[in-house]
């Protein structure tokens, strides 16, 4: 997984572009993730209406979700392994972490659904990571399969959720946003 080009097309702001909600914002979950002020965020609130928003929505899906912290993480780091976002996979190992995804799963969910030792749920939902991720759709087993493991609500949640973090993962590298530094 390479990120594809070393200038920024979009420079991450500093206070001045960002404003002073965005900036402290952006000093937040820097502090939170053990960096500076994270590459995604400080670009993102270059737009400010637009990040403001964009906090609310996704914070709605991570953390405060109703999937499984690990689940979501696992979604997440798929994701970002299928869209070769390092920026996105990187930022998440940590936080898969902190919610209980242990150093074998992590390298495990770079071999999918396949990998051998994955509960019933964990494969029916990185199969539909997949399917959405390749396809845009999710074929009628997985969605049955899904059913069978997840509510209403969390299915729900789960098609937006990879569709979040691959509209991330399209921002990241399009604009080229370089990795954080590490404290």
């Amino acid at each position: 997984m390479t990120d594809t080009a070393v200038t920024p097309r979009i420079a991450p702001g500093d206070r001045k572009d960002t404003g002073l909600i965005g900036w402290t914002i952006c000093q937040v979950a820097g502090r939170a993730n053990g960096t500076g002020p994270p590459n995604l965020l400080t670009t993102m609130a270059r737009q400010r209406p637009l990040f403001r928003n964009w906090l609310r929505f996704a914070s709605r899906l991570m953390p405060a979700g109703r999937l499984p912290r690990r689940e979501t993480e696992l979604v997440i780091l798929r994701v970002a392994h299928l869209r070769s976002c390092a920026y996105e996979f990187d930022s998440h190992v940590h936080l898969a972490a902190k919610a209980g995804v242990d150093d074998q799963a992590i390298r495990r969910v770079v071999d999918g659904p396949d990998a051998p030792g994955w509960p019933r749920r964990d494969v029916a939902v990185l199969t539909a990571v997949d399917e959405l991720i390749e396809q845009g759709d999710l074929a009628d087993e997985t969605w049955e399969a899904l059913r069978t493991c997840l509510t209403e609500r969390e299915a729900i949640e789960l098609v937006l959720l990879v569709g979040h973090y691959e509209m991330l993962a399209t921002f990241i590298t399009t604009l080229r946003i370089q990795p954080d530094p590490h404290r």
